[in-house]
């Protein structure tokens, strides 16, 4: 029995791979007969598992789709993923912590000890990036309202606040992206005839339409390079104790793919953009501004032009006490 069992976990493991294969291959790999083979997949289907006969030229056995939720079968390094993925959702999702607590109990229950170890080995503390200001966690049905749009390709009406009074818009949703520790709807407004990547924490989702849209082509072909170099994906300027913003001879899509979080990045042409950001210290933020390595103009306020100036005399002063190169360096 415990060899029988042994055979059609691995079996269920070589269906994992996603390929079509035939009952010979699978009994060489298995190292038993196409009859032994077929005993097996029937066990799986009764554990529920949707093993699909494939007929025709390249026909076979794959797995397919499960009508009811069948045991999971990891390997040592998809439970330690799994562990590692569920101690940090609760950061990024809203109202699924308690879900996600009794999910981890359960894999680490049936861990053996070495992969416990290793899992345990990753066990993550929330810590803040000072440079990093990441929205609030966002409520799981709302990402659970537009993943589904996303993924059945229904327009998704929504309220979205955004810099002024919330609005109503009807989107063909395209993608979720979690970048900067902040959740991002990548979609396209056919009434504005344009292209948006828009703050999650900041929708609200209507109920669903039901009505189909067919995809397009995403800018830049990526929607995790649309929603970095877009200017107005939503982002607010976070409080801070210095806070300002200068004109920069740079395109507001190289600005923004660079501006720490909790800065905003507003278009002015297509060469320059105004940054506004904050900092702990005056010098810190003419210093965030420096290393875009641009010039700038249009400073404010005068804490932050009297920043730079002294910036630049420290500057002055040890460039000319120091020791000039040797003639060939």
């Amino acid at each position: 029995m415990a060899t029988t069992s042994a055979r059609t976990l691995k079996l269920l493991s070589i269906f994992g791979i996603g390929a079509t294969l035939t009952a010979e291959e699978l009994a060489t790999r298995l190292g038993a007969s196409v009859r032994t083979v077929r005993r097996d997949i029937d066990t799986l289907r009764d554990l529920g598992y949707e093993i699909e006969a494939v007929r025709g030229a390249g026909g076979g056995y794959r797995l397919g789709r499960a009508t009811r939720l069948p045991p999971v079968v990891f390997d040592e390094d998809q439970a330690v993923a799994a562990a590692v993925a569920l101690q940090t959702v609760p950061a990024l999702l809203s109202g699924i912590r308690e879900n996600a607590t009794r999910a981890l109990a359960t894999l680490h229950q049936a861990m053996p000890a070495r992969s416990r170890l290793h899992a345990e080995a990753f066990t993550v503390l929330p810590a803040r990036n000072y440079w990093e200001f990441p929205a609030p966690p966002i409520d799981a049905d709302i990402v659970r309202a537009v993943g589904s749009a996303i993924n059945r390709q229904h327009l998704v009406r929504v309220d979205y606040s955004g810099d002024g009074e919330p609005v109503t818009l009807t989107l063909e949703p395209h993608d979720l992206v979690v970048w900067a520790a902040r959740w991002y709807l990548v979609a396209f407004d056919p009434d504005a005839d344009r292209w948006r990547a828009m703050r999650v924490d900041r929708i609200q989702a209507h109920l669903p339409t039901h009505t189909p849209f067919d995809r397009r082509d995403i800018p830049h072909v990526d929607p995790v390079v649309f929603v970095m170099t877009a200017h107005d994906r939503g982002d607010a300027a976070a409080e801070w104790p210095c806070r300002g913003s200068a004109v920069l001879a740079l395109p507001a899509s190289t600005v923004a793919r660079f501006a720490p979080g909790g800065s905003t990045v507003e278009y002015r042409t297509e060469t320059t953009c105004r940054l506004t950001l904050g900092a702990w210290s005056w010098p810190g933020l003419a210093g965030l501004i420096l290393t875009f390595d641009a010039d700038i103009t249009d400073i404010e306020p005068a804490e932050l032009r009297q920043a730079l100036h002294s910036l630049r005399t420290r500057i002055s002063r040890g460039l000319g006490s120091a020791t000039p190169p040797r003639p060939g360096w």
